[in-house]
C-alpha cells in the first residue's frame, strides 16, 4: 500500500457566539438576499441545526436566508434554523448563475494534483453555524490518499468544535460526497475524531480575513 499524507493543522477556533463580532463577520458571505423574508415556491426537504433531524417545508414557508456556503443555505424559520441543498435553490428564488461559476472553478480543478482537488473540496464544506469552511477552522486533522491494488482511497480524519454537535454526521457527509465527485478517486472515509480536543485558541489566516478580524 502507497500512503500520501498532506496535513493541514490542525488549527483552532473560537465559535462566536451569536451576538459576538465574529458573528457579524459572518455576513461576509451572505447573499444579497439576506435577511429578506422569501416565501418557499413549493415544498423542500430540509435538515434542522443543529440536531442534524430531516424536516419538510412546505410551500409557502416564510423563511430568511442566514448564510449561503458549500453549496447550501441555511435558513431561519418559525421552527428554528434549518439548511437547505443547492439543488433546492430555486424554491428560494435564487438565481444559479453562481453554481455556474463554481463549476467553472471546478473544471480548472480537473488537471490539478489529486491533493489539491481533495483539499478544495474540503475547503467546500462548513459547518452551518459558522461562515468559515471546515479546513480553515481546524476541523480537519488529517488527510492522506491511500493506494492499494490500484485504488485510491481519500482518508480524513476531522472533529467538531463541540462533541454533542447534532450536525457532526451530516458535515461529515458532506465532505465525504464532496470528496467522490473527484475523478481518480475509488473511495473516502471521512473519520470524526476527538484527540486532539479542539479548542479555542487559532484560526487560520483566510480565516481571520474572512471574518474581518483581520
Amino acid at each position: 500500500m502507497i500512503r500520501h499524507s498532506f496535513r493541514f493543522g490542525p488549527l483552532y477556533f473560537n465559535r462566536p457566539e451569536k451576538n459576538s463580532s465574529l458573528a457579524v463577520g459572518g455576513e461576509l458571505a451572505l447573499t444579497p438576499r439576506m435577511h429578506e423574508e422569501i416565501k418557499l415556491t413549493r415544498e423542500v426537504a430540509a435538515i434542522q441545526i443543529p440536531s442534524g433531524d430531516s424536516l419538510s417545508l412546505p410551500a409557502g414557508t416564510a423563511v430568511f436566508i442566514t448564510q449561503r456556503l458549500g453549496g447550501t443555505f441555511t435558513v431561519a424559520t418559525s421552527q428554528g434554523l434549518a439548511r437547505i441543498s443547492s439543488q433546492d435553490a430555486d424554491a428560494l428564488g435564487v438565481d444559479p448563475a453562481e453554481e455556474l461559476k463554481k463549476q467553472a472553478e471546478v473544471v480548472r480543478l480537473k488537471d490539478a494534483p489529486l491533493e489539491e482537488q481533495v483539499w478544495s473540496q474540503l475547503k467546500g464544506v462548513f459547518d452551518p453555524e459558522i461562515p468559515v469552511d471546515i479546513v480553515n477552522l481546524g476541523l480537519v486533522y488529517d488527510c492522506s490518499i491511500e493506494e492499494s491494488e490500484g485504488k485510491k482511497t481519500v482518508a480524513v480524519k476531522m472533529t467538531l468544535t463541540a462533541p454533542g454537535c447534532g450536525m457532526g454526521p451530516v458535515i461529515a457527509a458532506d465532505a465525504q460526497a464532496k470528496i467522490m465527485t473527484i475523478d481518480g478517486i475509488d473511495d473516502a472515509r471521512v473519520e470524526l475524531v476527538w484527540d486532539p480536543a479542539w479548542n479555542q485558541e487559532m484560526i487560520s489566516e483566510e480565516g481571520k480575513m474572512k471574518l474581518g478580524m483581520i
